[in-house]
């Protein structure tokens, strides 16, 4: 149940939203949804006359929660190799996957373009902003000038949502972590030595 203080609305797009966080969209249905917002019938169907309704306005809340989590967490960091660093190691809980990912998963939002669309746009800001970063580095001489920006910026995404598939597949959060830890080790020796590089000891976070 969601506080009173939150309306109705927005109540079943965060119940939707985490349901679908943790389920995917074809297998959450109206009826889970109004169990956990507290929500009726009427009152859902005011608001959202579809389930495709409602799972759209999810998507777009759940995408949004996490691009704003990723800039949040480097937002303060100015060393852009620190950044790069810090994206790699950011706290993930690798067993409950991506909210933004595991919509990729599911094929009803992959075979409904207005559904795929926010988790397609997530995906490219997220890239654009690590593709700035590394450019960045690039210009200052702390990565090769050979280095692609947009090509390295997808690796990374792709490492850390690959990362999540293989901890999913196994139960086991170690298949994250080394994945992740072989992407910052493959950035310290972009960047040259290890004792100049980004991240300390390299130690992923949980």
């Amino acid at each position: 149940m969601y506080s009173s203080g939150v309306d109705s609305r927005e109540k079943l797009v965060e119940a939707m939203a985490e349901l679908m966080w943790e389920r995917g969209y074809s297998a959450t249905s109206p009826r889970a949804v109004r169990e956990l917002s507290g929500v009726g019938q009427g009152s859902m169907y005011h608001y959202f006359p579809t389930k495709r309704d409602l799972g759209l306005a999810a998507l777009n809340h759940n995408c949004q929660v996490q691009l704003d989590s990723w800039k949040a967490a480097l937002k303060d960091l100015e060393d852009p190799l620190e950044i790069l660093a810090a994206y790699l190691t950011l706290p993930r809980d690798p067993l409950k996957g991506c909210r933004v990912g595991r919509m990729a998963q599911d094929k009803a939002v992959v075979a409904d373009d207005g559904l795929r669309e926010p988790v397609a746009e997530a995906f490219a800001q997220l890239c654009e902003m690590l593709a700035a970063v590394i450019g960045m580095a690039r210009s200052q001489g702390r990565l090769p000038v050979d280095l692609e920006p947009d090509h390295l910026a997808r690796t990374m995404v792709a490492v850390v949502q690959g990362g999540y598939v293989l901890a999913m597949a196994e139960q086991d959060r170690a298949p994250y972590d080394a994945a992740c830890q072989g992407a910052l080790e493959l950035l310290h020796v972009a960047a040259g030595t290890a004792g100049a590089a980004p991240g300390g000891d390299g130690s992923a976070s949980s």
